[in-house]
């Protein structure tokens, strides 16, 4: 900050040596998904990102399909297109497509439609009892609330059963049949048959009925909406997941639980997340299934909550991934919860963990009015240190009872459990600052610094909003001098529109925050702001 009080912002305008992309075409797009097209895996499938500035989605495209493909899906608010090609077309007939696609300029990126799996390992029952809401220490928190019934969560797996005894008094109404189902693009969301039972199991983990004197109790009396993207066998397209995170927040959920992974980053998935996040919706994700292995995708993204599986003992289950991406630990193994049709099971993995997490945080917001980024900090500073490395727990282990009687900002009893341990969400000091300008094509790029308000900031989130008719991309570098570049930077948001977003929890405030608003097609004018908290 300057002697004066006020932000130490300084700019940098400069041109690239290299063009980004232009912006060329008019929309008029797919109306919808081919009739016939088959739900579930879509390896036949290239997904292809199209610039906000281009005028036409499809048409965009469609000069570099060949004639043996087609484009058969689309996404408006994702701004994807979906192109298939024939089951026995060679592989260098896709490469050869994609190569081409992304040479136009208001192509962002090219994709296969990558399979992505339920995460979980079944296992024989062993105890005939829960343990998991007390491992997280739900009957403190029941004592409270037992969830808002306008808290809601989005179950984004295989379908809900949603007549199950102890499910159907908690489920979403507003949507009719209480969701979407699309793998077979249509209203109905319902299992298709016993083994499909993976969200069933799922949703009565974060939000089966407590305290109603039937079967099991859930973390939570919030309610859910069954998204159906994957198919009964376990697995569903990169683009039914896109697409149900997509619709999931535009019926205005709280919380996305995502216990699925597969087919590394996409920036189909990547956008769907931020779309998400952007929108108020915190997503939670299960961390992976793969021992030792990284954390998985979507789980990896920033904009997820990625949540590692503990057994019984509050240890590290013997399947769960690991890494810095880490942020939250729940119990995983053997969790009891219900299965179609009317019935209950244990089953193992990380997601099981992941609702665990999703249902504390509707129990958090039952009790607290926070937005996304403040629900994250507050469930991970409310955490307890169960003392694995921070690899292993991030934070800690969830703590429902210190969720929802904690104020927040004032921090639980989490100790020193990993990343984000130290709080500061909601109940902080916070300081708001905008600066807004101008690009005026491809070439043109703007390098700002600020200099930070706070001596300990706890978190910092840059917005910015540009023109709906082009697309800017946002950079950022943290704890060091330099400028970011597009190619050379610590955090960045690259949808296929101006609107981006950067969080940073406990960002390095050694040096001025520096940021760069990139154009990758069109013109306009944009503003940045800046929320940092102490």
């Amino acid at each position: 900050m300057s002697d004066d009080g006020t932000h130490r912002w300084s700019r940098r305008t400069f041109i690239k040596a290299t063009g980004a992309a232009g912006a060329l075409g008019a929309l008029g797009g797919v109306t919808a998904a081919t009739p016939g097209r088959e739900p579930g895996p879509k390896k036949d499938e290239i997904l292809v990102g199209v610039s906000a500035s281009a005028d036409e989605l499809e048409g965009t495209v469609r000069s570099a399909v060949p004639g043996n493909a087609r484009v058969v899906h689309k996404n408006e608010k994702l701004r994807y297109v979906a192109v298939e090609f024939p089951s026995r077309a060679a592989d260098v007939a896709r490469e050869n497509f994609v190569e081409a696609v992304t040479k136009k300029e208001e192509v962002k990126y090219a994709e296969p439609n990558a399979t992505v799996q339920a995460f979980y390992t079944p296992n024989d029952p062993q105890f005939g009892s829960q343990y998991a809401p007390q491992q997280v220490n739900a009957p403190g928190a029941w004592d409270t609330t037992l969830g808002d019934s306008s808290v809601t969560i989005a179950v984004v797996d295989q379908g809900v059963q949603y007549d199950h005894p102890n499910l159907e008094g908690n489920m979403d109404g507003s949507v009719s049949n209480y969701g979407r189902d699309f793998p077979d693009s249509d209203g109905d969301p319902y299992p298709v048959n016993a083994d499909e039972n993976h969200g069933t199991h799922v949703g009565g983990i974060a939000a089966g009925g407590t305290d109603n004197g039937t079967g099991h109790a859930g973390i939570s009396n919030c309610s859910i909406l069954s998204a159906r993207a994957l198919d009964e066998s376990g697995s569903g397209s990169l683009s039914d997941i896109a697409d149900a995170i997509t619709w999931s927040a535009d019926q205005g959920v709280d919380v996305i639980n995502l216990s699925l992974g597969g087919g590394g980053y996409t920036d189909t998935m990547k956008n769907a997340v931020s779309y998400a996040y952007d929108n108020g919706t915190l997503p939670v994700a299960a961390a992976g299934n793969d021992y030792g292995s990284p954390v998985s995708y979507p789980a990896a993204y920033d904009e997820c909550l990625a949540v590692s599986a503990l057994n019984e003992s509050e240890s590290l289950a013997n399947y769960s991934n690991k890494g810095s991406n880490v942020e939250l630990a729940a119990p995983g193994s053997n969790v009891l919860s219900t299965v179609p049709f009317g019935n209950y099971e244990e089953l193992s993995g990380t997601s099981m963990a992941s609702p665990v997490v999703a249902g504390v945080a509707g129990l958090a917001l039952s009790s607290w009015d926070l937005t996304a980024a403040d629900l994250r900090s507050h469930l991970k500073s409310t955490a307890v240190d169960v003392g694995l490395p921070a690899e292993e727990q991030g934070s800690g282990r969830v703590d429902a009872d210190n969720a929802v009687n904690t104020q927040p900002g004032d921090g639980g009893d989490g100790g020193d459990g990993g990343d984000g341990g130290d709080g500061g969400d909601g109940g902080g000091d916070s300081t708001t600052s905008s600066i807004s300008d101008s690009l005026s094509s491809y070439w043109d790029s703007d390098c700002w610094s600020y200099g930070w308000e706070f001596s300990s900031t706890s978190q910092v989130v840059v917005e910015l909003d540009g023109p709906s008719d082009a697309d800017f991309d946002l950079y950022a570098n943290t704890g060091n001098s330099d400028c970011p570049s597009t190619t050379d930077y610590d955090y960045r948001s690259w949808t296929t529109d101006s609107q981006e977003s950067i969080t940073v929890d406990n960002p390095d405030t050694s040096t001025d925050l520096h940021l760069l608003v990139d154009v990758y097609s069109g013109s306009g004018d944009y503003t940045l702001t800046i929320t940092e908290k102490s």
